[in-house]
Formats: C-alpha cells, structure tokens, sequence
C-alpha cells in the first residue's frame, strides 16, 4: 500500500492530486502539509512515506532550498515536483538536484495518475511536451547546494532578507526575534556556506535562484 505525501500550499491544486490519488490509489494512505516546516516535521515522523509531490514555492521552500533539503536529510524519499514554473531550465535544475519527476499544475488529472504511477513504480516521469536535453549541473552549484542545504529553515528565511537588502531590525521585527538573535542566525549563515559579509552571501544565494535575472552561474 502506497503513501504519499502532499506538500503544496494551494487548497485548488493539492484537491486535485487527492481526487486522482483517491480515486486511482484507493487503498493509499495520504498525509499533508503547506509550508517546509510541517513537511519535514511529516518526513522526519513517518519513514514510510513511498512519494513526497512537492511545491516548488510554498512557504519556506523558495527556489530550490526546499528541494535541496529534503534530498539532503531523506534521500532514500523519491521526489516529484509540482509547480507552475515549467520552463526547461527549472526543469533541469529539478532533475540535476535529485527530483524524480516534474508535474507543471497544468497537467490534466489523466496525465497526473501517470506522472504519480511512474514514478512511485520507480522510475522517473517528466511532460511528453517537454523536449528537453538534460544537462548535468556543475560541481560548483552541487557544492553549493550542499552547503544551503545545512540551513536551518529559520537561517534560509533571513538569508532571503538578506538578499531583499532588510536590515537586522526589520528582520527581527518580522520574524519576532532580537536583533542578537537575527545576527546569531546571520554568523552561522556565513561560516555555513563560507563566506564573510552580506554580499557574498547574497551572491551565493542567488546561484541557486530559480528566476533568471537572479541567477548566475
């Protein structure tokens, strides 16, 4: 018996995947959740999870931190993405960081029964549409990825102040921290992924960003 796991914060999409696991899994067993926090927590309490679908952008698991983490701490987990970001090269930047499969939101439920059966059955699936030559990604973003992926979900959200350009303050006010706290977080960022000062580690971070003007490699 299969049991899969949801996370994706859009109640629209996540009915849709439970339909077509309902109907066509129907001795499956489903738990969810909508941000990274909770999803890890589900991944750390249950070993016997057969498939994570995972959203690309829901809270906490922005670009590709989410996925890094969970290949990072449950590798033995298969992996399929779900998003509305289809484009080639999020695609390929999926594969190369250890996803199984990639689901754009727009497919239709027929064509989300197969992409979850494929892959729970062990192999990879990826859209007929999608003509794609897969490229590996480089020793530099692996290398990376690794490093990001020692991130508390806590540290990864004020490295993404970080690259907003926020102060200490505005952090600490947001996230109900002190600003001492806010600096121990930004201490460990730095000696977690190597670098000294804010703008290195804003430049590190956008290497691994899935939006194109961001990204630099």
């Amino acid at each position: 018996m299969y049991h899969f796991h949801i996370a994706d914060d859009h109640p629209l999409f996540r009915s849709a995947l439970l339909e077509v696991i309902h109907q066509h899994f129907p001795s499956a067993s489903i738990s969810e959740s909508s941000d990274l926090e909770t999803t890890l927590s589900a991944l750390n309490e249950n070993s016997d999870i057969d498939l994570l679908l995972l959203d690309l952008h829901m809270p906490g698991s922005q670009d590709l931190y989410g996925l890094i983490t969970v290949r990072e701490k449950y590798p033995s987990v298969p992996v399929v993405v779900v998003s509305a970001s289809d484009d080639h090269s999020t695609i390929n930047r999926v594969i190369g960081h250890g996803a199984s499969g990639f689901i754009p939101k727009s497919l239709s439920a027929e064509a989300l029964h197969h992409a979850i059966k494929t892959v729970a059955d062990g192999e990879r699936w990826l859209p007929e549409n999608i003509s794609i030559q897969l490229a590996p990604i480089t020793p530099e973003e692996k290398s990376l990825a690794a490093k990001i992926s020692t991130l508390t979900p806590q540290q990864y959200r004020v490295l993404c102040y970080l690259r907003e350009g926020w102060l200490n303050k505005q952090i600490g006010y947001e996230m109900g921290v002190t600003e001492a706290t806010v600096k121990a977080h930004i201490t460990a960022i730095f000696r977690k992924i190597g670098v000294t000062n804010r703008t290195q580690a804003v430049i590190e971070l956008s290497k691994l960003s899935l939006d194109p003007e961001q990204h630099q490699s």
